[in-house]
């Protein structure tokens, strides 16, 4: 017996509807932690995790990616097409997203920062595990060129993370790391080792029916670097995949992922070149049959009740028409 279409699904299903006119949704998401953070009340955890994957099933044709894409490309998308996907590599991937996402059956892809498998920390997380940690009402940061951050609330810390992220973010790769390194060093942080995954972890994803995409060797802002930097950092994380899993690896994410700013057309070409079959950005809104299969947009919204978290996934697939 067909289940009748609910209103969610029809306006879904108006805004993208099956063959040539389709529209794909591509979530991204980093992390999702066992229990709210304090630091970061907005940041995904399992209990809405668990809520917004359930929207999901009900709403939409969740596909694997590079499915989605090859039906994009043919104009053969069904309506309401969506897909999954993770950045950077979390070892809370594995161990809190993926047992929700199996107990609706969706599929996600997992892009790899292949530096930071089995122990390594991202220069943006030293710097948070340091502002978390500072023991003092301030942490002065004067004689490294940053800036003498009070420390004191919550509020206090969560506005000194986001300005030692802006001021380091663009900052040349070396340069970059030594600062986050600096910084966890004044307020006296060990690194945390066990933030990302482990290739066991990427092997238990992988066999458990998940994508794994590349995403960098070291995560950098690729238009800060020159071709062969670029392809080097490409290359290295496919190459590393293809050989832990023993497959092809096709697909890619960009860094940061804001076209002109975090990426340039040279590196979309380097991409093709490389043998991938698409590639993902963070620039918002649906992507289209017409548009780059090498730069598929991506948008998550953050609201907290369905009918918000609905309306702005409509909106989102009616932006660009």
């Amino acid at each position: 017996m067909t289940r009748p279409v609910t209103p969610i699904q029809s306006l879904l299903q108006w805004a993208s509807p099956a063959g040539p006119r389709a529209r794909l949704s591509v979530l991204v998401f980093h992390r999702v932690l066992p229990q709210p953070d304090p630091l970061f009340p907005q940041d995904m955890h399992a209990q809405r995790f668990q809520a917004l994957c359930a929207w999901l099933a009900s709403w939409f044709q969740v596909l694997p990616l590079d499915v989605a894409v090859a039906h994009l490309k043919n104009r053969t998308l069904p309506a309401r097409a969506a897909c999954i996907t993770f950045d950077d590599g979390y070892a809370d991937n594995r161990h809190v997203a993926l047992p929700i996402l199996k107990q609706h059956q969706l599929p996600a892809t997992f892009f790899i920062a292949t530096d930071f498998v089995n122990g390594g920390c991202m220069w943006n997380d030293r710097l948070i595990a340091a502002v978390r940690a500072a023991t003092t009402p301030q942490l002065d940061l004067q004689d490294l060129g940053l800036a003498c951050l009070p420390v004191r609330t919550l509020a206090e810390r969560r506005a000194a993370i986001s300005h030692l992220i802006d001021q380091l973010k663009y900052l040349p790769l070396a340069q970059r790391a030594a600062l986050a390194e600096q910084v966890a060093q004044r307020a006296g942080v060990a690194v945390p080792n066990a933030l990302m995954m482990t290739s066991v972890d990427l092997l238990h994803l992988r066999h458990s029916g998940m994508q794994i995409g590349a995403h960098t060797l070291s995560h950098p802002v690729l238009a800060r670097l020159d071709d062969t930097q670029a392809r080097q950092e490409i290359q290295g994380s496919q190459q590393f995949l293809q050989q832990l899993l023993g497959e092809r690896v096709s697909l890619f994410a960009y860094p940061n992922g804001q076209p002109g700013v975090d990426y340039g057309q040279r590196h979309v070409e380097q991409v093709r070149g490389l043998g991938f079959d698409a590639a993902v950005s963070t620039q918002w809104g649906a992507s289209t049959a017409d548009d780059d299969p090498f730069q598929i947009r991506r948008f998550t919204p953050w609201d907290t009740t369905r009918w918000r978290f609905a309306a702005r996934m409509v909106a989102n697939l009616h932006a660009q028409r």
